[in-house]
């Protein structure tokens, strides 16, 4: 059960990280849940190497949408320069 919450979670993150950044992001469920995911993983390793959050312990979900953001930005940025 606690990865369909990972999915459900990440999937809520990358939408919010798309809502928050303009631009058009031409992305499908399976791309946004994944930005979500990693961006919360982001979020996680990033905190505890800061010493935000304990070993073991994930990061909220504001620092999720925000880790998704900074994902997403650097997905923009890569797809920018193949076109």
């Amino acid at each position: 059960m606690g990865i369909i919450w990972t999915i459900l979670i990440g999937f809520v993150a990358g939408l919010l990280a798309r809502a928050v950044l303009p631009g058009n992001q031409s992305m499908g469920f399976f791309l946004t849940a994944v930005l979500g995911i990693v961006g919360s993983l982001l979020a996680t390793y990033l905190g505890q190497a800061m010493g935000w959050y304990t070993a073991g312990a994930g990061a909220g979900f504001l620092a999720s949408v925000i880790g998704a953001v900074v994902v997403l930005v650097i997905y923009g940025m890569v797809m920018r320069k193949r076109a």
